[in-house]
């Protein structure tokens, strides 16, 4: 058996704060009340990200199999990257069946291995739209993206922002059951709105308020990412595949017009847009980009790509102007059929 562990560990010393004596910690104190990854047959690797490798793996307790994320640490002096952390803190509150599940931490035989333990997903949507033959329909697309907004709809009503939604990091089952992951840069929010750094979200994904420097972020730049991903869905190619931030912002306007006051009311004070010296384009070119799309499409994706954050589609999917909110659990099962 294989097991994702190490050789037998070296004792652990620590130093007492009282009189400075060091001492072992004992073999059955070393864990406390997180498994060790021992308990755990490794299977596969199946990814690597920016937060650490991933593996799919047999818990030998219950016999399940799920995906057991490796924490990276090796330029980390002072302990748990603050990455991970967020993700941990973040993914323990989270429980909807359109995101991955964290179902426990483990560790390994030395204090700074980490283990996150989450429910396993067989693919990831860009290697199926990768090694697909022909585009996804238009109700699988459907099907697809609502249950993305629904998840979407959970995180956002408990103040979360994702900031890192992309294909890659969209996982299904081979149910057909779509899942977020990856909340490595996912961040709180509130009123008031605190600065975050605006170098998030993958380039192609990033909203142009992101772009051109925007200090205050809201569920907006996750509603920007949602069109892009159905954008790509539909066109089995990205959207908007930029080089650097200037030729993204080239793109953008490209597909929707140049950005005025009138639509976007704030948008000349934005701190970045010194920087830029935007093309002169009147149109908006999302109809000619997707002519055999419904009606339905057209309205989603114009509302999620509205230049206006504060106009851009909200990620309710209950109300019924929502174009894609028809949706039953045999919908489902029709993407299942990818894997057979």
């Amino acid at each position: 058996m294989d097991t994702v562990g190490e050789d037998e560990p070296d004792p652990i010393k620590l130093k007492s704060v009282k009189n400075n004596k060091t001492f072992t910690v004992p073999q059955n104190d070393r864990f406390g009340s997180c498994r060790s990854v021992r308990e755990f047959e490794k299977l596969n690797r199946i990814g690597e990200g920016t937060y650490g490798i991933v593996y799919r793996a047999r818990d030998t307790k219950s016999d399940e199999i799920v995906a057991l994320k490796k924490v990276r640490m090796d330029k980390e002096k002072d302990g748990i990257p603050i990455s991970s952390l967020r993700e941990i803190t973040l993914l323990l509150r989270l429980r909807h069946p359109n995101i991955v599940e964290l179902k426990e931490v483990v560790v390994g035989s030395q204090l700074e291995s980490l283990f996150l333990v989450m429910s396993y997903c067989e693919q990831d949507l860009a290697s199926l739209l990768e090694n697909m033959q022909t585009p996804f329909s238009e109700a699988q697309v459907k099907c697809i993206v609502l249950q993305l907004l629904r998840g979407l709809e959970y995180l956002h009503h408990n103040f979360m922002i994702h900031r890192d939604l992309k294909v890659s990091n969209l996982l299904m089952t081979d149910k057909g059951c779509v899942k977020i992951a990856d909340f490595g840069l996912a961040r709180m929010y509130g009123i008031p709105q605190q600065p975050m750094t605006p170098r998030v979200v993958t380039l192609w994904y990033r909203s142009p308020e992101l772009l051109l420097g925007t200090k205050t972020q809201t569920t907006a730049l996750d509603m920007w990412a949602v069109g892009c991903i159905l954008a790509e869905l539909l066109a089995h190619k990205p959207l908007l595949p930029g080089t650097s931030e200037i030729q993204q912002v080239d793109l953008i306007v490209q597909l929707l017009g140049t950005p005025n006051e009138n639509i976007w009311p704030g948008f000349s004070q934005l701190p970045l847009i010194g920087q830029y010296s935007l093309r002169k384009q009147p149109y908006n070119n999302l109809k000619n980009k997707f002519t055999w799309l419904s009606d339905a499409g057209h309205r989603l994706l114009n509302l999620l790509f509205m230049y206006n954050p504060q106009r851009r589609c909200k990620q309710s999917v209950k109300g019924r102007s929502a174009p894609f909110r028809r949706f039953t659990s045999a919908d489902t099962h029709r993407l299942s059929r990818f894997y057979k």
